[in-house]
């Protein structure tokens, strides 16, 4: 008896957890949306939660802004503490006291969001993506990034420091049809878009372990540097995927 309610209890505990990090996601979300909801509607187009498909790979953008200056891809990240890293680092630090924990690079991640972008909206190739990395007002942003990588109340500020006009209206409104059409956020299954980010995992593990940059193809050799051995790309520095090797 004791035992079924050690388990019980165990069970309890992790969904707990589980479901709190899933709130705590979707409320950073519902947060950007309702800043973004301040921007000027003749000049910004936002979609919000989008889900597009290439092959068999699904993925998830939080916000999507479409604008005369620019296509603003936003990546929301509900974190607190210090959160540590570097541009092209693989995994960024989350330090809460002496408590660390390790997290997939977000601006890697909106990359990938920028690509589905871009293999949806394949007839404007000359378009502008301008990725932008948010974390809530609670996290101490420590990150050495030449790409946006702000706290909330500074997202406005940001979009609006983009002022060269680079899309007609016109462009404007069909970009924003296209991308609506193609969101497939009705359909949307949790479960498949899980299954489809355990696979690019597997297949990005897979050509690592084979010695090709998962981002461009290239060989991977091994280096050594200030932190110690780690693979790069060999067409560094025009990309300048590393991995750190244990």
């Amino acid at each position: 008896m004791e035992l079924i309610l050690l388990i019980v209890f165990f069970l309890i505990v992790f969904s707990f957890g589980f479901y709190k990090a899933k709130i705590k996601g979707i409320i950073g979300e519902k947060t950007v949306s309702s800043i973004l909801h301040f921007l000027n509607k003749s000049d910004y187009k936002i979609i919000n939660n989008v889900i597009l498909k290439k092959g068999e790979f699904t993925t998830q953008i939080d916000h999507v802004v479409i604008s005369s200056f620019g296509i603003f891809v936003i990546e929301t990240k509900n974190y607190k503490g210090w959160i540590l890293g570097y541009e092209n680092s693989e995994y960024w630090t989350q330090v809460i006291y002496k408590y660390k924990t390790k997290f997939y690079n977000p601006i890697f991640q909106n990359a990938g969001h920028i690509r589905a972008l871009k293999n949806c909206l394949k007839e404007y190739g000359d378009l502008e993506y301008i990725s932008i990395i948010v974390f809530s007002t609670k996290a101490q942003i420590k990150i050495d990034s030449t790409i946006d990588v702000i706290n909330m109340h500074r997202l406005l500020s940001t979009i609006k420091k983009y002022s060269a006009v680079n899309l007609s209206e016109d462009d404007k409104e069909k970009i924003f049809e296209k991308i609506n059409v193609s969101n497939l956020i009705d359909s949307f299954k949790k479960q498949d878009h899980i299954n489809s980010i355990k696979k690019r995992i597997d297949n990005r593990e897979k050509t690592i372990h084979e010695k090709k940059c998962p981002r461009c193809g290239n060989n991977l050799v091994e280096r050594k540097g200030e932190f110690g051995r780690f693979l790069g790309c060999k067409s560094y520095p025009k990309c300048k995927f590393t991995k750190k090797l244990l």
